[in-house]
C-alpha cells in the first residue's frame, strides 16, 4: 500500500523514468518511509533549477518564455505581479497577473520548467497575504501594490 502512495506522489516522474526500473527499485527498498522519501528527493533533485532568483507574492516579475513556432524558437516576455505560489519541490508553480488593454491576464508557470529562459525581479512588493486573489476585483489605484523600501 505504501508503494502505491509513493508512485502517486511521483506521478509526473513516471513518464521520465521507465516503469520497470521503478518497480525493481521499489521492490529492493525497505518499507521505511525515510528511505523512500530520500529516494524521491534524489530522483527529483536533478530536475530542479538553481538559477531562479528569490521572489515572493506581490513582487513584479519579467518571465522570459521559450515559444516554438514551427521550426524556429523565440523568447516572449510576460511581465506582471506574482498572484500566488503553490506547492514545493519540483512541482512548484507560480501565477503571474498583468493588465493587457484593460483586461486581466493570468499565467501559471511551473517554476522548474525548461521552457522558462529566465526570471527577472523588477521590483519587490509589500503585501500581507500569501495569495492575492482579492486583487482580481480591483482596478485603478486600488490595484496598486506598495513597493518595499530597500
Amino acid at each position: 500500500m505504501l508503494i502505491y502512495y509513493v508512485l502517486i506522489a511521483c506521478a509526473p516522474l513516471v513518464e521520465l523514468i521507465n516503469k520497470r526500473f521503478l518497480s525493481v527499485l521499489f521492490m529492493n527498498v525497505m518499507y521505511d518511509k525515510e528511505k523512500i522519501m530520500d529516494l524521491i528527493k534524489s530522483i527529483t533533485k536533478e530536475y530542479e533549477r538553481t538559477d531562479i532568483p528569490a521572489f515572493e507574492v506581490g513582487d513584479t516579475l519579467k518571465v522570459s518564455l521559450k515559444i516554438k513556432e514551427g521550426n524556429r524558437e523565440r523568447i516572449q516576455v510576460f511581465e506582471g505581479y506574482v498572484l500566488k505560489k503553490q506547492n514545493g519541490g519540483v512541482s512548484e508553480t507560480f501565477t503571474v497577473r498583468k493588465l493587457s488593454s484593460g483586461v486581466g491576464v493570468e499565467k501559471t508557470f511551473p517554476l522548474h520548467s525548461p521552457m522558462i529562459e529566465k526570471i527577472e525581479v523588477v521590483r519587490k512588493g509589500d503585501v500581507r497575504r500569501a495569495k492575492l486573489n482579492f486583487m482580481r476585483a480591483r482596478t485603478g489605484k486600488a490595484a496598486r501594490i506598495k513597493s518595499k523600501d530597500a
